[in-house]
């Protein structure tokens, strides 16, 4: 993790990269309704999105998502850094952006509708402990392809993408208290 003060101002943002803010691992599900199809419809997310021509870099996008998805103004400020790159399915790059934003009211956020169905916070101590932590086996053509972590919280399963972020976050912020049971292979693209 590159720290905010550590971060090239200069990483431009270009519009084949995708990032998001993972703001105290509160996360929230896509709606699916919007002027184009949403291919994670349903899924608890971070906020965030691809890069426009107008972001400074990915910091900015991931700021500027987070306001339009969630009406949460985070100040560039409290951006603690980035964690490495990671893939999507369609090997597009995703960059973690990580910030605090202290404690939330949900009711305070303003969620747009045609992009979050629920916001719902993932608390740290719950992630923590092992009954709320898993993993999925994968196969491709009968034979074991991947596995990727997933984490439990009531009704909600964080799994894909969304999971394998949670568990660098984790790896990052609680070295000593969490210790992953499944090594994720750094994803190359292409």
């Amino acid at each position: 993790m590159r720290t905010t003060s550590g971060r090239d101002s200069s990483e431009r943002c270009p519009p084949s990269k995708k990032a998001g803010l993972g703001p105290s691992l509160r996360v929230w599900t896509e709606s699916g309704l919007g002027p184009e199809p949403r291919t994670h419809a349903g899924r608890a997310s971070f906020p965030g999105g691809k890069c426009e021509a107008a972001d400074r870099d990915v910091v900015h996008t991931a700021l500027r998502e987070t306001q339009e998805e969630l009406g949460l103004a985070v100040p560039e400020e409290q951006v603690w850094g980035t964690l490495r790159p990671v893939y999507d399915r369609q090997k597009a790059t995703v960059v973690p952006v990580l910030a605090g934003v202290g404690p939330l009211d949900l009711r305070s956020l303003r969620p747009n509708p045609e992009e979050v169905d629920e916001v719902f916070v993932l608390p740290m101590a719950h992630l923590l402990q092992t009954q709320n932590q898993g993993y999925t086996h994968f196969c491709r053509g009968g034979h074991f392809s991947y596995t990727l972590p997933v984490f439990l919280h009531g009704p909600h399963r964080v799994w894909g993408l969304t999971a394998v972020i949670t568990e660098l976050t984790l790896q990052l912020l609680a070295p000593g208290s969490y210790q992953p049971r499944l090594s994720i292979p750094e994803l190359r693209r292409g």
